[in-house]
């Protein structure tokens, strides 16, 4: 496994100029810090500014179209957040995949025209309540990155799994931690299975869904967990730099 955890903001969407700063917080706190790789994903109007006032963080957009160019009205390409000084985009997550029916073919192309742009993926997968409760879980999440998963030679430089239970996101409810270690060992063995252990061992599997500072510590410490997706906590600089800190002294460690 990669050896600084990647601790990732997702600031959907939320967030003005008079949330800049917040990211220069986050940026400050991020070079006292430097066990974890700190990241955050505004939304697209912030990426060009959140880039221009970083010096530490990486800064990454939350989707991106499938094509290059044309007739696609409110649509942004990876070649455009790549412009605006994006460096990685997030893709396949379940509001996507819900609010938008986003498919695995769609995705596919997505991951493509942001490869093709220099950007590096963070690709989304995981599994509804009803999918868990019926004892399917490894299965749909691994059918479902088995359909995205790029066909690439440097996935250890290019490509970020997110295992995020579509129950867990924003409710407040966090998978256990045996759960989570089962799913993260079912992914790695299909990325050593896709990329071959060289390469996989250098993709990071973070883990999402209401991760907070107060159980950071204890899901960072959990095998093959290699960071964090953080939605609604990233928000603010104090409880994002909570979990960062963990993950640090959870490096240290």
């Amino acid at each position: 496994m990669a050896e600084r955890p990647y601790i990732v903001g997702n600031w959907k969407m939320n967030g003005t100029r008079a949330m800049l700063s917040e990211a220069r917080a986050i940026d400050r706190a991020a070079q006292r810090y430097m066990r974890a790789e700190v990241a955050i994903a505004p939304p697209y109007t912030l990426i060009h500014a959140v880039h221009r006032e970083a010096e530490q963080i990486g800064i990454g957009a939350q989707d991106c179209h499938a094509g290059e160019d044309g007739a696609h009205t409110g649509d942004i390409s990876a070649t455009m957040v790549a412009d605006a000084g994006a460096k990685f985009v997030i893709l396949g997550h379940s509001e996507r995949r819900a609010d938008h029916k986003e498919s695995n073919a769609l995705i596919n192309d997505k991951i493509a025209s942001a490869l093709d742009a220099g950007l590096r993926i963070i690709l989304c997968c995981g599994e509804s309540l009803e999918t868990r409760e019926k004892g399917g879980a490894e299965e749909f999440v691994l059918k479902q990155l088995k359909a995205s998963l790029p066909r690439i030679d440097d996935a250890g430089e290019r490509l970020t799994v997110a295992y995020e239970p579509v129950w867990a996101i924003g409710t407040g409810k966090t998978a256990t931690t045996k759960d989570i270690e089962a799913m993260h060992n079912a992914i790695r063995g299909l990325l050593d299975d896709t990329y071959g252990k060289e390469q996989s061992e250098n993709v990071r599997i973070l883990y999402g869904g209401s991760v907070k500072p107060d159980n950071a510590r204890e899901i960072l410490s959990i095998a093959e967990v290699g960071g964090a997706l953080v939605g609604g906590a990233s928000l603010s600089a104090e409880s994002f730099l909570g979990i960062v800190v963990a993950a640090s002294e959870t490096e240290e460690a």
